[in-house]
């Protein structure tokens, strides 16, 4: 049966996935980046570095107890679907994606990161059948936090125009900086959602919101000022947690009083955090995937590879 290798090499994760496109399943493994502690993130040259040392043993761990053909390879080149989108830790994934295509002769197909993530979701969440219809998709992480209106599309399977973004801070960002105020180990999000779980205390936020823009750099220094005035974690913690939430439902209901009444995804690894998933998908019947999905992976990228190569 004909199956599809994608590949992601994101700034926080290496990643392959294969897709049997008749039955459905997913072979998945990934990996993260090694991040010191105290820091928020890498740079990209230590990004490439690991991904290289790291993406042989995925690849590895998915393939070692497969014999089924692959039909097509795919990865994940680029953050987006705009001129100019480029990061350098993408250029790994693609370069043994094409290693892989020559040895296979199989076809290689590149698509963005964010559609693999859009991609992700709809296959996690059991809304494939939206792939060829209209949706508003927000994509919230440590690299983006955009809202974006998707239209089907002939050449790229569906196009994801941006309509809603963060003029400053990323909601992941954020999460990630506050917990390493907080001492927690990066990436803070599981770790900052377990104290959030246990405040206790009342939470009033109002949301920075400008058309269909949000700002979340001011939350930033709330978070601080809470917690060098003696706040607990568990306060500081879902403070930040809710200031995202309340950000995200500001823009997601203007975007919808304007482009009208539409189904709602929510990808990007925030989007894991069970209060925030919760309170959304009561207030708009959003779509979310499932945890596992959330957060960086190529699942998106070989299901996308599939649909591309049956077009």
């Amino acid at each position: 049966m004909p199956c599809f290798l994608g590949i992601d090499t994101s700034n926080y994760t290496t990643s392959a996935a294969i897709y049997d496109s008749e039955s459905g399943r997913m072979l998945r493994s990934k990996k993260l980046l090694p991040v010191k502690n105290g820091e928020c993130g890498l740079r990209q040259s230590d990004a490439v570095f690991r991904h290289v040392q790291q993406l042989p043993e995925i690849i590895s761990d998915i393939t070692c107890n497969f014999d089924d053909e692959i039909a097509a390879v795919a990865a994940s080149s680029r953050p987006r679907n705009t001129k100019g989108s480029y990061m350098p830790c993408f250029t790994v994934g693609l370069s043994v994606a094409s290693i892989l295509s020559d040895m296979y002769k199989v076809p290689l197909y590149t698509f963005s990161h964010q559609c693999g993530h859009i991609a992700s979701a709809l296959y996690s969440a059991g809304k494939l059948d939206l792939i060829d219809k209209q949706f508003i998709a927000f994509h919230v992480s440590g690299g983006t936090t955009e809202a974006l209106l998707v239209k089907p599309d002939k050449d790229n399977i569906f196009d994801a125009e941006i309509v809603g973004r963060t003029l400053d801070l990323n909601a992941g960002q954020l999460v990630d900086r506050t917990g390493v105020m907080l001492g927690l180990g990066f990436p803070c999000g599981a770790e900052l959602e377990r104290f959030a779980l246990n405040n206790s205390e009342k939470i009033k936020v109002k949301a920075t919101v400008k058309g269909f823009d949000c700002c979340l750099s001011g939350v930033q220094n709330i978070c601080q000022k809470e917690f060098h005035n003696g706040r607990s974690k568990e306060y500081v913690s879902a403070l930040c947690i809710a200031y995202i939430e309340k950000t995200l439902t500001v823009m997601c209901e203007k975007l919808l009083e304007h482009y009208g009444n539409m189904p709602v995804i929510f990808a990007g690894g925030v989007m894991s955090n069970s209060i925030i998933r919760k309170n959304l998908s009561e207030r708009f019947g959003a779509f979310f995937a499932e945890p596992e999905f959330s957060s960086d992976n190529a699942c998106g990228t070989a299901l996308l590879c599939s649909i591309r190569h049956t077009i």
